[in-house]
């Protein structure tokens, strides 16, 4: 008699938080271009249990040492910082991408894989000294983190971390990140684009 082949591990008793993270991140294959697998977080935020494993993961890290502001990257920014900011209590701004901000803002154009980008952000949106955590859903070059955190700069407030579900070390962003100075925190890493 054949003792039973092993089941993989989903319940979240059975694997680390990140694990459990990494096992609703759904890969499509050739988006935007052929050959780049694109790392579709959405199956995260729909299952209400994982939205809530991966929400903790970020709400635990800054808990105790609170930052004064959660800013969010365009679009998928905006979902993760936003749900955070109200866990711990405090207030969210959105870096949005050019051209959809209504009141007065300050710009950074930067380069992306595919091309470059602009993104903006209001010019009252933090204060000198404000402490921010700087919050995307994923690295890949690290271009879009770097513009948010010099347009958090520029308004004299003080980026203490960058957070993101997903990393794609290989393409060298959160390298970049870290040897500019700005710590970073993220759950899982894939390789590849």
């Amino acid at each position: 008699m054949n003792a039973a082949a092993p089941t993989k591990p989903t319940d979240l008793t059975e694997l680390t938080p990140a694990e459990y993270i990494r096992r609703h991140i759904r890969t499509v294959p050739d988006l935007p271009a052929p050959g780049v697998q694109f790392r579709d977080i959405t199956p995260l935020l729909s299952n209400p249990r994982v939205f809530r494993v991966l929400i903790d993961q970020f709400v635990h890290r800054w808990f105790g040492a609170r930052p004064s502001v959660v800013a969010g990257l365009d679009a998928r920014g905006f979902i993760l910082g936003s749900v955070v900011a109200y866990e711990l209590g405090v207030g969210f701004v959105p870096i949005r991408k050019k051209g959809k901000l209504p009141f007065t803002t300050v710009e950074e154009t930067y380069e992306l894989e595919y091309g470059s980008a602009t993104v903006e952000l209001h010019t009252d949106a933090v204060k000198p000294g404000d402490r921010v955590v700087l919050i995307d859903d994923l690295i890949a070059t690290g271009g879009t983190m770097m513009a948010g955190r010099k347009l958090l700069e520029r308004l004299g407030a003080t980026v203490v971390e960058g957070a993101a579900i997903v990393d794609l070390p290989e393409l060298g962003g959160s390298r970049r990140l870290r040897e500019s100075g700005l710590p970073l925190f993220t759950l899982v890493d894939f390789e590849g684009h």
